[in-house]
């Protein structure tokens, strides 16, 4: 039998305007266990971690903490009860030393009332030594590896008497030999009686250091049980086992001839040897877990960041991009994951919004045509059947999805031969990704290249006519549409055995 869980979720729900994340969750953490938690690109994973960690407070549901209900209000209050994080890009701060990082908020004091720097910097030297480390705990955080980040993240933890540590990706930056370093440092969590909520896409992680899993599909909980009397494919199958078969409003299309050609794009640190080609009305939807790499690549493709080396063709001739500006005279534009921050100035009305990168058509002589800018937004806009009071109206009130409509009409008002769609129905309701869908597949007909990057399976499968998948910056596998599966997809990104 086992032991009382050091942490228990029963039934948590947490819902954001035209989002549901996280519906009826139950999750159990055992002390000494490491529990992996498996889903795709938001099955609901980030969600509930903030959640245990106090960030978001639940709609419904209740947290137990060794059998008694327990109240998180905020990040605080769950460190005091034992609850830490360690994310992929750790949450510290680089001028301040190692030893200050470990007990901000809460260092030990003289009888003054101020803190004691000798007794603060021995209590991080065990606390370091624990955690496996051998550095100086005075030295700044910044002279420090992404790996030995990790350690102070967790001498952190140790110095709060941590019952509960939160790993998310915390393999995700480490080197081959790091990896194995944080793994004998997980040994040694369990063996200090601490439960342990793992969060990683590898499945090699999973088997290797795993006690129990848990498996989240779209908010939900869907699958638990032990390591040892799990398969690979068994949990493949749950993390993927939506209805693929919804309806998508993909129309056929028969690819004209090559309008984008790459070979042997390089970075020195986000990709590698990227090469492919994309014809007229095709959609080509690229797949990849978290830091695969794919958007990065897309932004070094518009220009806003240099390749190292590698080539493009647009219509079989030679293209250098060297920024944005020179994407768009090319043809090229982009539409990021972002679109808050780096898609639309939400401040602004729509009408502005849609018109900004055609101002040339806009305008005259030097001075903007107010009838001609609202001609071009509400040409485009309502292509997209966008739902808004007036083009007056600022982007920042509009739903997600009528934002997202308003980034992709301002992209189409500049005629692109190429657009490339990063997680374009990210965080946006139903009825808002069928509309999206539905003009992209409109896009194609009409002869536009578009390029789709996306977490979602149901949507690479339902809209691209060829999928490229990538893992660490590079590219894995390419499949045609007829007879692809959700199962090959998963293989591929994580890496498991023979995708094809």
């Amino acid at each position: 039998m086992l032991n009382t869980p050091t942490v228990r979720l029963k039934g948590i729900s947490k819902s954001f305007p035209g989002v549901r994340a996280l519906s009826n969750v139950d999750l159990a953490l055992h002390p000494g266990q490491v529990t992996a938690l498996i889903g795709e690109n938001g099955a609901g994973k980030s969600t509930l971690v903030k959640v245990m960690t106090g960030i978001y407070q639940p709609d419904e549901g209740a947290i137990e903490i060794n059998g008694k209900q327990a109240d998180l209000p905020s990040a605080f209050a769950a460190l005091k009860q034992g609850i830490t994080a360690i994310h992929q890009e750790t949450v510290l701060f680089d001028e301040l030393s190692v030893a200050e990082n470990i007990f901000l908020g809460h260092a030990p004091k003289n009888r003054f009332g101020l803190i004691d720097w000798k007794k603060m910097y021995a209590e991080a030297e065990t606390l370091l030594a624990r955690a496996g480390a051998t550095f100086d705990p005075r030295i700044r955080l910044r002279d420090l590896s992404i790996a030995s980040r990790h350690l102070v993240a967790i001498a952190r933890a140790l110095s709060v008497d941590a019952r509960v540590v939160i790993m998310d990706e915390p393999t995700a930056a480490l080197s081959h030999k790091e990896i194995h370093e944080l793994y004998e440092l997980v040994e040694r969590l369990k063996a200090d009686g601490k439960a342990i909520l793992f969060i990683t896409h590898k499945f090699d992680e999973i088997f290797r250091i795993a006690d129990r899993y848990t498996v989240f599909r779209d908010g939900q909980m869907v699958g638990e049980g032990l390591i040892r009397d799990a398969s690979q494919d068994q949990l493949v199958r749950m993390m993927v086992g939506r209805d693929i078969g919804q309806v998508f409003p993909k129309k056929q299309v028969e690819p004209g001839p090559s309008v984008l050609t790459v070979a042997g794009y390089c970075h020195p640190t986000e990709f590698d040897n990227i090469g492919f080609e994309l014809r007229r009305g095709e959609i080509l939807g690229f797949y990849g877990l978290v830091g695969a790499g794919r958007s990065e690549f897309m932004q070094s493709l518009i220009g806003v960041t240099k390749p190292s080396k590698g080539a493009i063709r647009i219509d079989g001739e030679v293209a250098v991009i060297r920024s944005p500006d020179e994407a768009i005279a090319r043809g090229i534009v982009y539409v990021p994951e972002e679109r808050g921050r780096q898609g639309a100035i939400t401040a602004m009305p729509i009408f502005e919004n849609v018109t900004l990168p055609s101002l040339s058509r806009t305008s005259r002589r030097g001075f903007l045509r107010l009838a001609e800018e609202f001609k071009l937004a509400r040409d485009y806009t309502q292509r997209l059947d966008l739902r808004a009071a007036s083009l007056d109206q600022p982007v920042g009130t509009l739903s997600g999805g009528n934002q997202q409509k308003v980034v992709i009409a301002k992209w189409l008002a500049t005629k692109p031969k190429v657009i490339i769609l990063d997680e374009p129905t990210k965080g946006i309701d139903i009825g808002s990704k069928a509309a999206v869908h539905e003009f992209m597949s409109e896009l194609a007909a009409e002869g536009l290249s578009v390029i789709m990057v996306s977490s979602e399976i149901p949507e690479i499968l339902g809209m691209a006519d060829r999928v490229i998948v990538m893992r660490e910056g590079r590219i894995v596998g390419e499949y045609a549409r007829d007879g692809l599966t959700a199962e090959t997809l998963v293989r591929a990104a994580a890496g498991i055995g023979d995708a094809a």
